[in-house]
């Protein structure tokens, strides 16, 4: 495997869903890193504005391919990093079946193309494994507590069962799989309704509306900075570990912190409004990163307020002065 995070032997990588929030970060690193990359986006939830400024770069390309159907892509590859999915509450309860289908055959049309190419392959698999844990911090060898028949239950099902299929390819097929478990992210590009706690926070407070924070604002999330998601995703895209690894932030805050938080870091004069509760929605979240500190030598270096800020800024220049 080519080493990543340096120059030296660059090769090339796929990654569905490319153009979301987290795939064209990962993109731009890696392109950063002297790596050619092709992005593949049925733009379902992802936006070709995400990855525009990338498109002059040399060795980028852009597919627009739907990954449940078969995956064909010419020349070598040295890496796939499977992205494609829907990952919002708002987004998989919209679109169930496709959320499971993406979950079931776009994994396995990815794991065919890594093994047809050689190529190391990444699952991007979520905390929402661990369902409403019971166990706390979540640790990696933790079942989890999921309903599979609850309004959740297609997003995390479709992802504990790319897990398993992951397993399967890598045992049966000898595929060079490794799995990680991402745990909440923030940062630019996020869409501002996409249902998500950060980015409705900062568009509400940014327009002047109340905060809706669901329930009492007690439950917890550990939120990670972008950045330091794509930096651990290609450390494990760099090693040889199969995981899983949860990459995610230890450090975790109410909801209702993470609203005041943004009302202060906004300026903004807006109230905090209690609304119902999802269902299902999990009382706690937070990864134990032993494994990820320990095998991959990372952890988090982005302090809450600062990468709040930044998202901050790119919501009041990209999102309020140029509206799409």
């Amino acid at each position: 495997m080519r080493k990543l995070g340096t120059r030296r032997d660059p090769g090339r990588a796929v990654v569905t869903g490319g153009a979301g929030f987290l795939g064209s970060h990962l993109s731009e690193a890696l392109l950063d890193d002297g790596w050619q990359v092709v992005c593949v986006d049925n733009f379902i939830t992802g936006t070709p504005a995400n990855v525009a400024p990338l498109a002059g770069v040399e060795g980028f390309e852009l597919l627009r391919h739907d990954v449940t159907e078969p995956l064909h892509v010419p020349g070598p590859v040295d890496l796939v990093l499977h992205f494609a999915s829907p990952a919002s509450p708002v987004d998989y309860l919209q679109l169930p079946i496709e959320t499971m289908r993406v979950g079931s055959l776009g994994t396995e049309n990815a794991l065919q193309l890594a093994g047809e190419k050689g190529a190391r392959f990444i699952l991007a698999s979520t905390s929402e494994v661990y369902g409403d844990p019971q166990v706390h911090p979540q640790a990696e060898d933790y079942w989890g507590h999921v309903n599979p028949i609850g309004p959740r239950g297609v997003y995390d099902e479709a992802k504990r069962y790319g897990e398993a299929l992951t397993t399967a390819y890598r045992s049966v097929h000898g595929v060079d799989t490794g799995i990680v478990r991402i745990f909440n992210t923030y940062g630019p590009r996020m869409r501002p309704q996409d249902g998500r706690a950060i980015p409705t926070f900062i568009r509400q407070a940014l327009a002047g509306e109340p905060l809706t924070v669901a329930g009492d604002g007690s439950q917890t999330r550990s939120v990670c900075y972008v950045s330091d998601l794509v930096a651990g995703v290609l450390r494990m895209a760099g090693s040889e570990h199969p995981g899983p690894v949860n990459i995610g932030n230890p450090h975790e805050r109410s909801v209702r912190e993470i609203a005041e938080d943004v009302v202060a870091v906004t300026g903004s004069t807006s109230r905090i409004e209690h609304i119902e509760r999802p269902v299902d929605d999990p009382q706690v979240r937070r990864p134990d990163t032993t494994l990820a500190r320990e095998l991959l030598g990372w952890s988090p270096q982005v302090r809450w307020h600062d990468g709040l800020q930044r998202t901050v800024e790119w919501f009041a220049d990209v999102v309020v002065s140029r509206p799409a």
